[in-house]
């Protein structure tokens, strides 16, 4: 069964064409200050300009106010935007209703507690990430290389279409994919030799890990 993956933290032209290239049904694109993966709007209009037709561009954002929102809108073709902060649930709604773009809202897990979220979130936004839950005190969001014990939403039915994250590689995201049933997973660090530098290597490794046929998994969403 066919496995959608989201390459994020795209800087490169070279980059994107390689997750695309490479089957990618996602590239994201990170607007957060403090991330090694962090690009500019004019950056990410270039890039995103380039993106062949058929993957979707996503833009990460944390707690982004609408003005920001409204520029990046106007400045950067995309297809769905990714809330990455602490946005809650009225938040996402509001956005989507706003900007007239799917949303897909991080959901940060640690333990059993975090879970109950999911279906908080499911109910707003048209996807969700499910990611590590960052250290208290981490300065980023997500993109930690963090993994979480997937037992935690082994084979789940939550409100909308979900996709994995949190300290996913080449090695590890066909034992994950069988575990928990994602259907779509999410992937930066773990195709990087060093913070924000992607490698394309470890781009096509990933894409093929994700989708060979050892992933053949039921249809869940």
């Amino acid at each position: 069964m066919d496995i959608r993956v989201k390459i994020c933290g795209l800087k490169q032209p070279e980059h994107v064409a390689a997750a695309a290239e490479a089957g990618a049904a996602y590239v994201g694109f990170v607007f957060f200050e403090k991330s090694p993966r962090n690009v500019g709007m004019t950056q990410a209009r270039d890039l995103a300009i380039e993106v062949p037709v058929g993957v979707a561009k996503v833009a990460l954002t944390v707690n982004a106010d609408d003005a920001f929102l409204d520029k990046l809108m106007a400045d950067v073709p995309l297809d769905m935007l990714q809330l990455h902060g602490s946005e809650s649930p009225e938040r996402v709604a509001e956005v989507r209703a706003r900007f007239g773009l799917p949303v897909m809202k991080a959901v940060g897990i640690a333990d059993a507690s975090d879970v109950g979220q999911i279906d908080r979130y499911g109910a707003v936004a048209d996807q969700l990430l499910i990611d590590a839950k960052p250290p208290k005190g981490a300065a980023l969001p997500g993109g930690n290389g963090l993994a979480f014990d997937w037992r935690l939403v082994n084979r789940k039915y939550w409100p909308c279409p979900w996709m994995l994250a949190g300290g996913l590689t080449h090695d590890n995201v066909a034992e994950a994919v069988q575990m928990t049933g994602a259907r779509q997973v999410d992937v930066s660090s773990g195709v990087e030799t060093a913070p924000g530098l992607k490698d394309i290597g470890l781009i096509r490794a990933f894409v093929a890990a994700a989708s060979g046929p050892k992933n053949a998994v039921p249809n869940l969403r």
